[in-house]
């Protein structure tokens, strides 16, 4: 399958005319997560922590341990590169809140779209739950499908809902190296929960509300399926966000109030995952 064949697969089949000239960062993005996910990880978790690395039992407890690695570096890279996107706007996007674009839009989205890809496949090859399978493949569809162009005014914004995995990843690591209900995870769980309450409920339920009202302005001169993708997407996301936002005060409250005991074995337990946008 040459490289022009996917060029016009997918920019005239599929609609995304602006998805060539950003494929060679959307798959040296994909390469970059993966080499994280198969060699850096493995290899700089037993340098820095080689008690708790050494202590995973199982390819399947290291593959989680490595799945938060990439899920940091992704964070350290695209939160980064969404506020340069903002940061650097004209003002064609918010005159065009629907169709315009940036290039500087378009790379951000390569990065995010080769990572969600990875998730996605690593969701199916090391399958926990169909929860993450959905999950890796709605982010890859509703960044891809991005580049018709669509709404590329809002996907940056909305990216920048991953301030607060960042330290939803520091607070799993922390239980992983025994310093579970210490000062340093109280700091942190503060943080994450200020984070994800101001960027991903209050910021980000202003950005889905601004969605909304452009999708319902011109949803007549979509495609069903984009009305459908977004509009569902848009609800859904926001919906997970207020129950993982209940479930993580319920889980970090756990990890302060119970016996030391207790919290050895919430050491183990899973803080809920946040949905990414």
């Amino acid at each position: 399958m040459s490289p022009a064949f996917i060029d016009r697969f997918l920019s005239e089949t599929l609609g995304l005319t602006k998805i060539p000239d950003y494929l060679p960062t959307l798959y040296l993005s994909f390469l970059g997560f993966t080499l994280v996910h198969l060699v850096l990880a493995p290899w700089l978790s037993a340098k820095i922590a080689p008690q708790s690395w050494g202590a995973l039992k199982g390819r399947k407890a290291r593959n989680n341990w490595s799945i938060h690695v990439v899920s940091q570096v992704h964070t350290l890279i695209i939160v980064p590169m969404s506020i340069w996107c903002i940061w650097k706007e004209d003002g064609a996007l918010d005159s065009d809140r629907a169709f315009g674009w940036d290039d500087r839009v378009g790379y951000t989205y390569a990065v995010a779209c080769g990572y969600f890809i990875w998730d996605t496949l690593d969701a199916i090859y090391n399958f926990v739950d169909v929860g993450f399978v959905i999950h890796g493949v709605a982010c890859t569809l509703i960044y891809s499908m991005s580049y018709r162009p669509f709404v590329a005014y809002y996907g940056a914004r909305c990216l920048l809902w991953e301030i607060s995995t960042f330290f939803l990843n520091i607070h799993w690591f922390l239980d992983k190296t025994n310093r579970t209900g210490s000062t340093l995870q109280l700091a942190n769980g503060v943080a994450l929960l200020f984070a994800f309450f101001s960027v991903r409920l209050v910021y980000g339920g202003s950005i889905s509300y601004q969605f909304f009202v452009t999708l319902l302005n011109i949803w007549r001169q979509m495609p069903f399926a984009y009305t459908f993708v977004f509009g569902l997407g848009n609800f859904a996301l926001q919906g997970l966000n207020w129950l993982w936002f209940s479930k993580m005060i319920a889980a970090i409250r756990k990890r302060f109030n119970g016996s030391e005991e207790s919290k050895s074995l919430m050491a183990h337990d899973e803080l809920p995952a946040p949905a990414s946008p």
